[in-house]
Order: structure tokens, then sequence, then C-alpha cells
């Protein structure tokens, strides 16, 4: 049997944990049919069927199975060696994928990144800013930034911002016009700016008070689906907005905005890192935690 290469078995493993060829190729940064031909010759290697094809989806046979069982602990270790060996002569190389929402990244950039990149030079940042909650284990990422609440069960959370709340906040001349409303039932009386979420679904605005949580589809003739854009239509009279404070605090100090309903507005955990809990983890992304701990406090 010919040897397959370490090139052959990474590309496997590749396709075995995102079940596509497309995403794996992106991934590795080589062309599909590049990466069909490592997979054909590491079958022909092995003599054995790893993957079922078809034009829709991609899944392992029994073998591809049992390869892949074997290959991961092996693969962690040999990762864990040539780092090792790297962090003995003070390198911490390689590219760190980080996904979140924009005021999540936004955040990193202002507190983590600029002495992240200055202490690590050899480390790439490849930060993507998508209010989608994605799976990041499936779409390539090492880690993520979500509010506390929306980060998934099974996977480490270290906090990175501190706790916040969403307010309820419209203009002063809106509020001349329409009396501010005394609870969020009477938010069905007002116009309101709604949020269009990433899924596609109407944000429903989510109240609390002396343990009385209350969620309202409200009412409203324009949605967006921007948080910074809900604010400045907030700030131009055309209804009554929710949004994170971070996003309305200039305008609610300066007084283009005016809260409302504060009593039913509950704080929430803040921002977190999150990354899936595995035998291995790289330097760069041990690098990154240990940063978010020291700035976090």
């Amino acid at each position: 049997m010919n040897k397959p290469t370490l090139s052959d078995l990474r590309a496997f493993m590749a396709v075995a944990e995102h079940r596509s060829f497309r995403r794996a190729a992106d991934l590795l940064g080589i062309t599909r049919s590049t990466l069909s031909h490592a997979v054909r010759g590491l079958e022909d290697s092995v003599g054995a069927r790893l993957l079922h094809r078809t034009t829709r989806s991609v899944s392992l046979t029994e073998a591809g199975e049992r390869l892949l069982g074997r290959l991961d602990p092996l693969m962690s270790d040999l990762d864990a060696a040539l780092e090792e060996v790297a962090g003995e002569q003070g390198h911490t190389t390689g590219t760190l994928r980080i996904n979140g929402g924009e005021n999540a990244i936004r955040l990193l950039l202002q507190t983590v990144v600029p002495e992240f990149l200055a202490r690590y030079p050899g480390v790439e940042l490849d930060l993507v800013a998508d209010g989608r909650l994605v799976d990041i284990v499936q779409q390539g990422f090492d880690a993520g930034v979500r509010l506390g609440e929306a980060v998934p069960k099974d996977m480490v959370a270290v906090r990175l911002g501190p706790d916040m709340r969403f307010l309820a906040v419209a203009s002063p001349e809106y509020l001349a016009a329409h009396p501010a409303p005394k609870t969020p039932d009477a938010l069905m009386q007002h116009q309101c700016i709604r949020q269009r979420l990433p899924s596609g679904k109407r944000y429903r605005w989510e109240f609390l008070k002396r343990r009385q949580e209350v969620a309202i589809d409200v009412p409203g003739a324009l949605t967006l689906d921007n948080n910074q854009l809900i604010v400045e239509a907030a700030m131009n009279g055309l209804g009554i907005a929710y949004v994170p404070e971070p996003y309305a605090r200039a305008a609610l100090r300066d007084g283009r905005l005016v809260p409302v309903l504060e009593d039913w507005c509950p704080t929430i955990a803040g921002l977190f890192l999150y990354f899936p809990r595995t035998r291995h983890m790289s330097t760069s992304l041990r690098a990154f935690i240990d940063m978010v701990r020291a700035v976090s406090g």
C-alpha cells in the first residue's frame, strides 16, 4: 500500500468535518478539484471508499468513520507537538477565525485586537461580523462572540464585556406628540421601529419586571435590520425603538433620545467569547483567550 501524505489525510478530515467539498476547499485554500483528487488518492491508497458523495451531500462510509476516529487524536497530538515547539521558540503563528455580531467585533477591535496583533505579529486574525447565529464548528471558526444568552450550552464561554440591557427609546419630538407608554402593552398604540433578524423573523420585544415576563410583536410601519439605523430612525422621530443600550448611549447622553419603560428593561448577560471544548487548543486561540480574560478583568 502506498502511504498517503499528510496533506491527503488533512484533506479527508476537512471534508469529513464539514460534510462539504466546497466548504472544505475554501477553508484549505485549494480548488475543489484538487481536494477531490486528494481524497480519491487517499481512498486508492487505503483500498476503501471513505465518503459517500451525491450532488447534494457528503457522508462518511463505515470505513471513513473508523479512519476519522483514529486520525482525530493523532492529528491533535501532532498539531500540539508542532505548536509546543513553536511556542518554545517564542513564535505563535497561524490564522484565528472569529465570528460575531457587528457590536461584538467592534468591541474586540477596541479592546483586545490592537494589543494582540502587536504582541503576536505571526498570527492573522480573520474577524467576520455576521448577525446570524452560525454553528462556529461547522463553519470553520475557532471562536465566536455573542450575548451570554445566545452562547450554545456545549461551548466554553469567557466574559468579554459587562452585563448590558436593551432599552426602549424615543425622541423628545415623538414623545411630545405621543405620550410615553407606561406598560409594554401600551406599545400597541404606538409607532414602533421593528427589527428584522438575520433569520428573516421580526424580533419580539422582551420585557421583565418583578419576574413578570412580556414578549410583544410590536406594531410599526418601519422595519430595519441594523441597530445603528434603528437608533437613527428613532432620533428622527419615526417611533419607539428597542436596542442594546451601547447603540443609544451617545444619543441618550445629549438628549436626542429619551428612555421609556425603563423599569421594564432588565439587565442581561453581556458579550462572551466562546469556543468548543476540545482535547487540543491552538496556541493562538489560547493566547487570544488569555488576553480577553486580562482585558475583562
